[in-house]
């Protein structure tokens, strides 16, 4: 499959990328690449795999959830580029 130049500038346009003609020659052959790599895989038989939604084991990465010191207003505050009363101060959302 072979993306044509408005096939690229419509994803492009989907991503919300502003490309340069040279960026887009650059992409399209990429994407092209990929495309292929994909239509390569289609020519696999699955038809004695099982289908599934995970392929390896679920594990669970948290940590124990163990109760600790705060770190404090002050110091978690130290980088907020604005505060007010021992709190973040942020714009409003709505007037």
């Amino acid at each position: 499959m072979t993306l044509s130049r408005d096939d690229v500038a419509h994803v492009a346009l989907l991503a919300r990328l502003g490309l340069s003609g040279d960026e887009m020659e650059h992409l399209g052959s990429e994407l092209d690449a990929i495309l292929r790599a994909i239509d390569k895989l289609n020519e696999v038989d699955t038809s004695a795999v099982a289908e599934t939604a995970q392929v390896g084991g679920l594990v669970n990465v948290w940590r124990e959830d163990e109760p600790s010191e705060s770190i404090g207003a002050d110091r978690a505050l130290a980088n907020a580029p604005d505060r007010e009363d021992g709190m973040f101060r942020v714009g409003a959302i709505q007037e």
